[in-house]
């Protein structure tokens, strides 16, 4: 997968499970995708101060992604 196609398809991913967050007053941006395997993300709205965010970020934005991008590693939160 080229890194477009990556950039791309964490982009789906994303588009997915946005509807979600935004539902709860939240979003979620897309940040960077480091060496094809990590990448970072920004939860915006009232993800930022949610209890639950870590494991928000850890079984839907993160098992969402690596639905489309099965190579990617880790989901890192940069807020």
């Amino acid at each position: 997968m080229t890194s477009e196609e990556i950039k791309n398809n964490v982009e789906k991913a994303l588009d997915e499970i946005r509807p979600f967050l935004q539902s709860d007053g939240g979003d979620i941006s897309l940040i960077s995708i480091d060496n094809g395997s990590s990448v970072k993300v920004k939860l915006e709205g009232n993800c930022i101060g949610c209890s639950v965010n870590q494991m928000t970020l850890k079984s839907g934005v993160e098992m969402t992604i690596k639905k489309y991008v099965p190579q990617i590693e880790e989901v890192i939160n940069v807020s």
